[in-house]
Order: structure tokens, then sequence, then C-alpha cells
């Protein structure tokens, strides 16, 4: 099982999300994402959760991360609540982590190893915020620091429509070969379009 971090953040402060809105819309960034989880169980919290279209993504499972046991999900077959993050422990899937900041900071900050990912897919979002945004910014700090300080860089720069994206590998890790390949598989292909 291979846990993936999986997030796109603002060049100059981390912002991932002005209010539930991403503050850019970049039509390749949505792709690379669903190349990335094409076919993979996805981790979310609930606002990240409630920000998908119909609430769901095709063709992939959704955990949706939630203190409120009576949450419902939108659909009961491929989309599961999950109270307690210690489930994640000793899932035996990969599982890809994909917001929203409180989510990230739990796994990338959580003191046991067995939540930490292993990888971490970066996109950075180098041009300007959406300025007819209003509401509180969303920043994911903790988690870039993270990444500083426990991971190292494994690939190049993928920069496509003003993102720019790399893979990080956590020290010492064990990392399945196959599903970095995978991934930079997925990214690859994005880049040929």
């Amino acid at each position: 099982m291979t846990k993936i971090a999986v997030w796109c953040r603002h060049k100059d402060d981390n912002v991932i999300g002005i209010g539930p809105q991403i503050p850019w819309h970049v039509s390749s960034d949505f792709k690379r994402f669903k190349r990335i989880t094409q076919g993979q169980n996805i981790l979310a919290g609930e606002t990240t959760y409630e920000s998908f279209p119909n609430r769901t993504l095709p063709n992939r499972k959704i955990f949706v991360l939630t203190f409120n046991p009576e949450y419902e999900v939108s659909d009961k077959e491929n989309h599961f609540v999950i109270n307690d993050v210690n489930f994640f422990k000793e899932f035996q899937e990969d599982v890809y982590i994909c917001g929203g900041a409180s989510i990230y900071k739990l796994f990338m900050t959580h003191p046991s190893h067995k939540l930490n990912p292993e990888i971490v897919v970066e996109s950075v979002f180098l041009g300007d915020l959406d300025p007819s945004l209003k509401g509180h910014k969303v920043h994911i700090t903790d988690s870039v620091d993270a990444v500083n300080k426990k991971y190292i860089k494994v690939s190049k720069d993928y920069v496509q429509d003003n993102i720019s994206t790399a893979i990080y590998i956590k020290r010492s890790a064990f990392v399945e070969q196959s599903v970095l390949k995978k991934i930079i598989q997925a990214i690859e292909e994005g880049m040929e379009e």
C-alpha cells in the first residue's frame, strides 16, 4: 500500500483555495489530476468532497474523512465515510490524498510514519490568483514545510500552462516503483497534449 499526496498550490503563499473554490482554472491541471487518480482510491475531507462535480469523480472510490459519523455520501457503493484516520494505517490498497488543507496537514505532519505519504505530487501554480474570488484563503504551508524537511525531489520539473509539477518521495521510505512509474507516465502523457 502506498499513500500519495496530490496537490496544486500557489507559488507565493501556498494557497490551495479561496473558500471552497480553486483560485485558478487551468484545464491541464484538472486533466493531470484525472490521469494520476483514474481508477484509484481517493481520500478527501468533506469540503473537498463537496467541491467535486456532483460530489463524485468517475472511476474512483472516494473515502471521505470526517468527524461526522452521520455524514452522507452521494454514492454509497463507491464512496465511504471514514471517521478515524487510523483506518489508513493498515489500509491494504494505494490511496491518493487529495485535500483539503486539514487532511494534507493531518497526513503530512502526523507523528506516525504509517500515515505519512510515501510520495507527494506537488504542482505549483505560477500565475496570479483569481481576484474576483472573495473569502478565506486556504493554505497548506505546514504540508509544504513537511515536504521541504522530510522528502527528496526525484523528478524534473514538468512545466505546462503556468503550472510546475514535481514528484517527491519520503526520505528512507520504500516506494513501490510501479506506482511511481504510473504517476510519471500520467504527468508525461499530459505534456504531449
